[in-house]
């Protein structure tokens, strides 16, 4: 238990989740004043998970690289129960609002869309690392919000996102992106930080 404990903290989990939580309270409020329709567009969906998503980013390492990568420890199985987890807490928080006067999905669209968001974060963090982790998904998710494509199919795996939840090559990319992110972020671990910024 204590293990677990310093292991959130080190991660800033719970700063995570109030930041999570908050960000998609705020989504949600918003549509609640904006908006006379009970249902979210999808546009505000993928914006809510989005912003739900990658609160996590910065969680996926610690605060020493070296000890990420020490044999003492069984990384690849946290690695891979921490990034099931953030998955898990953020279409929870995205799909509590089901029960509210404002509603975020409908459930497989939100845990398609996660998944894949969350596995470019992982992926990212594999590369680049954690603190940059979130810029693809963030640009890759305006430019979906913006030029939403309905085909051909292109299109539709390149906006996967914004497609409806029956979608078949959305489905497929984003299992494909939440599959890589999931090996990448588990079998590497996150990306090294320069020294300084490490210091």
């Amino acid at each position: 238990m204590r293990f677990l404990t310093l292991y959130l903290r080190s991660r800033r989990v719970p700063l995570a989740l109030v930041v999570a939580a908050g960000g998609t309270a705020l989504m949600w409020g918003i549509w609640q004043l904006a908006s006379d329709d009970r249902d979210a567009n999808s546009t505000v969906v993928i914006l809510t998970v989005l912003i739900a998503a990658a609160c996590f980013a910065h969680t996926l390492n610690g605060p020493d690289d070296e000890l990420e990568r020490t044999a003492a420890v069984r990384w690849p199985r946290r690695r891979a129960t921490h990034l099931i987890l953030a998955l898990g807490v953020t279409v929870a928080l995205v799909l509590a609002t089901l029960a509210t006067g404002a509603r975020f999905g409908p459930p497989l669209f939100v845990l398609r869309d996660a998944a894949g968001v969350l596995g470019l974060i992982a992926l990212g963090a594999a590369l680049v690392g954690p603190a940059r982790s979130w810029f693809l998904p963030l640009i890759w998710t305006l430019g979906v919000a913006i030029f939403p494509q309905p085909s051909p199919l292109p299109a539709v795996v390149a906006t996967w996102q914004h497609q409806p939840p029956g979608s078949r090559p959305a489905a497929i990319t984003a299992a494909v992106l939440a599959l890589a992110g999931l090996i990448a972020f588990t079998a590497y671990g996150p990306a090294r930080r320069a020294a300084a910024t490490q210091a």
